[in-house]
């Protein structure tokens, strides 16, 4: 409801209803003058008028609605009134009458907006006026049940929620979200422009029998939207001492991070992927619902991991990795598509995985670097990627009929 945007409330909001919005260009609202309005005590009392300066904070309220209209703005906005020019008071407003606000956008340089402003009852022009205004944005907004130890350290613009718990050793960015109930603790860095569902957990000790306490952290990136239900772990020193989360992925709701792992960025994980310590997801890569992937393994660029996959070797990119025990069903041309790729490479992708899927590894990959015809900066990627791996291996199990007739039929 566009009224939820007033920060005011009774007996300073001077604005009862919305009549009319056209968003970020004019507005109309009204206010009913009752005789127990506050301000009539000691406003002549015998003879009950409207102050002009309210007539004025009404026309103001009304260009804050007109202001923060929209998601754009976060809840930390507000307007301020920086001058009025032209003010004319044309009429006595008095208690029963219904004042009708017209406010509407006229311009204006910079951080400043001017807003022309006319109030109404019935028919008649009581009062009219030129408004400069500006949003600002507040340092922080904590809601009073939240618990944020003064030691740490919150960006400006950042909204922390209801019941949130927040500790020492936490920096958060500017322009973040904090869901209600979610607890964030350790040595934990979140960057800008993060939005955070009810109940995250973020930078908890690591589930690891081999931790001990050690100084560990976690490090998320910018832009990163992280659904409810979220866990996310510090690192252990055996994996380097840090998991880290780069900028704009998606982390659907009961998504888990295990302790040192490193994500990249562009990636979605649906509902209930997994990850085990130490898995390295890289770039725009897709991890279905209720995936797992096992610790030490590596998820390439642009893999496409289906729904119910268990992937216990290193997933190569650009393909579509699915099943219990997983198999690679052939190039995610579709995503690449969407990514921008052009055929000539999706071409040189789709001859170089025909000869990884009919040749042993190594012959395979000596064969693709010997044919110019395949050189392209993916291609080569596809065979770094080969190379280095080290821990699991790669994924190269082609499926069987009855495997493909299966997700044929999904």
């Amino acid at each position: 409801m566009l009224l939820d945007r007033l920060r005011y409330r009774y007996p300073s909001r001077l604005i009862d209803a919305v009549l009319e919005h056209v968003p970020g260009e004019r507005v109309v609202t009204a206010k009913n003058v009752t005789v127990n309005e506050q301000f009539f005590q000691g406003h002549f009392p015998g003879a009950p008028v409207l102050p002009g300066v309210l007539m004025i904070e009404a026309m103001a309220q009304a260009s804050a609605l007109l202001l923060l209209h929209g998601d754009e703005r976060l809840p930390t906005a507000r307007v301020v009134l920086r001058g009025v020019n032209a003010a004319k008071f044309r009429r006595q407003v008095v208690p029963g009458d219904r004042v009708r606000i017209e406010v509407s956008r006229c311009g204006g340089r910079g951080t400043l907006t001017r807003v022309h402003g006319e109030a109404f009852v019935a028919d008649q022009l009581v009062v009219e006026a030129d408004l400069l205004l500006a949003v600002v944005q507040d340092d922080v907004s904590i809601h009073p049940t939240a618990v944020v130890h003064p030691e740490a350290r919150i960006g400006r613009g950042t909204v922390i929620g209801p019941h949130v718990t927040i500790g020492p050793r936490v920096v958060i960015g500017r322009d973040c979200r904090i869901g209600p109930s979610s607890v964030i603790d350790g040595w934990t860095e979140i960057g800008d422009g993060n939005r955070l569902a009810a109940f995250v957990s973020i930078g908890l000790a690591p589930q690891d029998l081999k931790y001990a306490g050690e100084d560990t952290r976690v490090v998320i990136g910018h832009r990163n939207s992280i659904r409810e239900f979220v866990t996310i772990h510090r690192g252990t020193a055996g994996g380097g001492g840090e998991t880290r989360i780069g900028d704009d992925n998606l982390l659907m709701a009961y998504t888990h991070v295990a302790h040192d792992c490193q994500v990249g960025s562009g990636i979605i994980f649906a509902n209930n992927a997994t990850l085990g310590g130490h898995v390295h997801v890289e770039d725009f890569a897709i991890i279905s619902a209720l995936s797992g992937v096992h610790q030490f393994c590596r998820v390439g660029r642009h893999a496409f991991i289906g729904a119910h996959t268990a992937v216990t070797k290193d997933a190569l990119p650009f393909v579509k990795t699915v099943g219990n025990r997983a198999r690679v069903y052939g190039l995610n041309t579709v995503g690449l598509l969407r990514r921008g790729f052009t055929h000539e490479t999706i071409g040189k992708l789709k001859r170089a995985y025909r000869l990884l899927l009919k040749l042993n590894t190594s012959r395979a990959v000596s064969r693709i670097e010997a044919d110019p015809s395949l050189q392209c900066p993916e291609v080569a990627y596809l065979v770094e990627f080969i190379r280095g791996s080290s821990h699991r291996g790669v994924l190269l199990r082609r499926p069987t009929r009855r495997a493909d007739s299966e997700v044929s039929d999904e």
